[in-house]
């Protein structure tokens, strides 16, 4: 089993999906890779020498940032905009969708579970 940028590629895979599996690496950065290290997207991850696992990890030190790092950057910039006080900001601080979406109705998966408002009786 192929170990990459700390994560275990899974088997029997083509080396084309296999490589999605590593944090920041889609489809098509997972092609470029592949081309870049001069390996077939179609071989099983299996079959992969010693060799060509060293190539993609040397594309992938140079010229990517994956994992660890690119998940810190990410919060990194997520706690610039709330220490800025910015309003992308203010919406991360409250849990709820930076981007324009409506907040009515919908978007239960950032705001969480409904809480119930007691009601007044008569």
């Amino acid at each position: 089993m192929a170990r990459i940028a700390g994560v275990d590629l899974p088997r029997n895979k083509k080396m084309g999906i296999a490589l999605t599996y590593i944090f920041g690496i889609g489809p098509y950065t997972s092609l470029k890779v592949l081309q870049q290290a001069s390996i077939d997207p179609n071989k099983r991850s299996d079959d992969l020498g010693e060799d060509e696992v060293a190539r993609i990890r040397d594309v992938l030190d140079n010229n990517y940032k994956v994992e660890g790092d690119l998940r810190r950057e990410i919060s990194l910039n997520i706690k610039r905009l709330m220490d800025l006080g910015c309003y992308r900001g203010l919406r991360h601080r409250r849990g709820l969708p930076c981007r324009g979406q409506r907040t009515h109705t919908n978007a239960r998966t950032r705001k969480g579970p409904r809480k119930s408002v007691a009601r007044k009786s008569r």
